[in-house]
């Protein structure tokens, strides 16, 4: 891996270039204090912004650390050859117009190709990218300006896109930045790599990331194991949901599974929050920065509104938060903190008789901390400070803070509207190891985000190997899946009405008669169930062959122990790898839409844990006295699939339904395509 750090900790800045973006970086150089040396390139000037020039890269007094290449898209390609040649420690390219515009120039690729070979063994970031922000050392190779300042410790963000960069350094929600690092077209250098630079710098505490697309699968699986091994947290948003992984599909899966799950898949699989906004990454960087990772997302939420203790409970119901209800030591404390008028709940409204009270308000927080929540969140906004005195909400801030120190619980000071919380107090309650959340729902996404951080799950993904695919016939998939142990029912294959009679006669009445050649065979009339005789077959099969032009047929066991209908699906999300879909099963699948998602490998646990997350999932466990389904089959169901997709790396396969009874589970459609090795 290229090391990044004379790049991104530079002693040496050079901007190559004289226009504006040239000299803004300079000047935004002084303005965060960098103490480094400054050189400019640009023959037509004898200095930029207060910087004496040279005329080219050659007459450099030494090989700079970092370098700001500021001309255009041409030129940029000889200039990063010549840095490379002088051993330049690494490049921003700021130029656009290279792969990302390759529809309108139609030569931006194979000018991002030109510069891949200038650059060399030389890390370059972009091109198409403003560059970073290195707000621990004092570096800006950045040619605007930007809203951070100097910090000891705090996170790193990464983003591809320059302007939501320069937004996220305008935040006023106190969250010390320690680097924001743009990424542009990932030519030669991509986010992974970047951030497992920044994971190395011991005055990192979390990284934030902004992603648009993933280019390296195992890059980011490595960056996933190296930020569990060193302890630092990652929460993301990931963006742009792809049509890619839905073209061409064939299956029930295909309405269930796409980008949008595969991402959400993946980023469990490797440990990584995920938030939805751009402020629920902020709130959940903030959390990070001060507790770490959350244990769970089971909190208690303070405040003297009975207004706002309902808001808490209806978004954080909406974020996925709980409010564990009290126990009796809970109860018992706060009743002596509260005396006897006040309704005792999580999320609590403790009133206002304790106001101003510091000690008693303290005991009320302490009391309620006692028991094993994840966080404790006081609500409270601040009054304008053009207008008021906020004097009075001194004593609820110093409670607070007496409590983290009292209990060592996690604390918050949560504000419902984000101005609640001016800068100077958020960061003087990080400076007290308390977190301050701007704005409710914000604030909830972010406390979920940070309880969803984990371990990563250890085994590589499994990717695609590519090829053509063809759709298999339902009795060839069968075959194949029942290859690598996956139930199906006996069945029998005939090519007309007389020969479909005869057949079920050998595989035993009642019997299932389906055409073949139909997808969605339910929507066509392409299936009868429970026919008991040889005539009820032959007539059904005529039906087929004239309402839906059925030639040939599938005759199987009626299958008789069900107790529940699921899916099990398979899709090929590109951008992902092979995404494994559990759901509810049969003709209402995608109206239902009750669905759970895993990345292959995956292991009996993860399928478990997947499967109690269905709606459904009381059917599995005996739903009004019925007996449950055995859930060891339905395991080795999903087991033997991905066992034939380890294999065979299909583009898609689909088992709906798989028949879930309380001795077995039994596949009783199947559809493959192929698509993969076998191809």
């Amino acid at each position: 891996m290229r090391r990044l750090s004379r790049l991104l900790t530079p002693r040496s800045i050079a901007v190559i270039g004289g226009g504006a973006w040239g000299a803004s970086v300079i000047e935004q150089c002084r303005k965060i204090g960098y103490q480094g040396k400054l050189f400019a390139v640009y023959p037509k000037r004898a200095e930029v912004a207060g910087v004496a020039t040279v005329a080219c890269v050659a007459d450099l007094p030494e090989p700079p650390d970092a370098v700001f290449v500021g001309v255009n898209r041409t030129a940029t390609v000889e200039v990063v050859r010549q840095l490379s040649q002088i051993g330049a420690g690494g490049a921003v390219c700021f130029a656009s117009g290279f792969s990302e515009a390759e529809a309108e120039t139609g030569d931006g690729a194979g000018l991002q190709v030109a510069l891949l070979q200038a650059a060399g063994d030389m890390p370059i970031l972009g091109p198409n990218c403003y560059g970073f922000l290195n707000y621990l050392d004092g570096a800006a190779l950045w040619p605007d300006q930007h809203g951070g300042k100097r910090v000891a410790r705090g996170v790193a963000i990464l983003t591809q896109s320059s302007n939501i960069a320069i937004n996220l350094t305008m935040q006023r929600r106190g969250l010390p930045l320690a680097y924001v690092v743009t990424l542009g077209n990932q030519a030669q250098t991509d986010l992974a790599e970047v951030a497992r630079e920044l994971l190395t710098d011991p005055r990192v505490t979390a990284l934030g990331l902004h992603i648009e697309g993933i280019g390296d699968l195992r890059g980011l699986e490595g960056l996933a194991a190296e930020a569990d091994a060193v302890g630092k947290p990652i929460v993301a948003l990931k963006v742009g949901a792809s049509e890619q992984a839905q073209a061409a599909t064939v299956s029930h899966t295909a309405s269930l599974a796409g980008s949008a799950v595969g991402s959400a898949a993946l980023l469990k699989r490797l440990g990584i929050g995920q938030v939805q906004s751009l402020t629920g990454l902020v709130e959940a960087l903030k959390v990070l920065h001060v507790a770490g990772p959350l244990d769970h997302a089971g909190i208690a939420s303070m405040s003297c509104s009975g207004g706002e203790a309902s808001l808490m409970a209806d978004l954080g119901a909406a974020a996925g938060v709980t409010f564990p209800p009290l126990s009796e030591g809970q109860q018992q404390g706060l009743r002596v903190a509260l005396g006897p008028s006040v309704a005792l709940a999580n999320p609590l409204d403790y009133h206002t008789y304790i106001w101003g009270d510091e000690a008693a308000m303290q005991r009320c927080f302490s009391a309620m901390m006692t028991s094993d929540l994840a966080l404790g969140a006081v609500v409270l906004d601040l009054p304008r400070g053009d207008t008021c005195d906020a004097a009075a909400w001194d004593p609820v801030l110093r409670a607070v803070a007496a409590t983290l120190r009292d209990t060592g619980r996690p604390m918050a000071v949560l504000a419902s509207l984000p101005e609640g919380l001016p800068e100077d107090l958020s960061e003087h309650l990080i400076a007290e190891g308390v977190i301050p959340l701007c704005g409710m729902s914000a604030a909830l996404e972010g406390i979920r985000a940070a309880a969803s951080v984990g371990k990563p799950f250890g085994v590589p993904l499994l990717l695609p190997e590519g090829g053509e695919g063809k759709v298999l016939s339902e009795a060839e998939a069968k075959a194949a899946l029942g290859a690598f142990g996956l139930r199906v029912p006996r069945f029998a294959r005939a090519s007309g009405a007389d020969e479909a009679a005869k057949r079920a006669a050998e595989v035993g009445f009642p019997v299932v008669l389906k055409a073949e050649g139909l997808t969605h065979k339910s929507d066509h009339g392409g299936v009868a169930l429970n026919l008991c005789s040889t005539e009820a077959v032959s007539e059904a099969a005529g039906r087929m062959a004239a309402g839906a032009g059925a030639q040939s047929f599938l005759i199987e066991e009626m299958l008789q122990d069900k107790l529940a209908e699921l899916l099990i699906g398979v899709t090929l999300d590109p951008a992902h790898g092979y995404v494994l879909t559990l759901a509810a099963g049969g003709v209402l699948t995608e109206v239902l839409q009750d669905a759970q998602h895993l990345l292959l490998p995956t292991d009996r646990a993860s399928v478990l844990g997947a499967l109690s997350g269905l709606k459904m999932h009381r059917l599995l466990t005996g739903y009004r006295g019925a007996p449950p389904a055995n859930m060891d089959a339905i395991c080795n169901a999903v087991l033997a699939v991905e066992a034939y997709v380890m294999a065979h790396r299909p583009a898609e396969l689909d088992i709906n339904p798989l028949i879930c009874g309380a001795q077995d589970a039994v596949a009783a459609d199947a559809l493959i395509k192929t698509g993969g090795r076998d191809d």
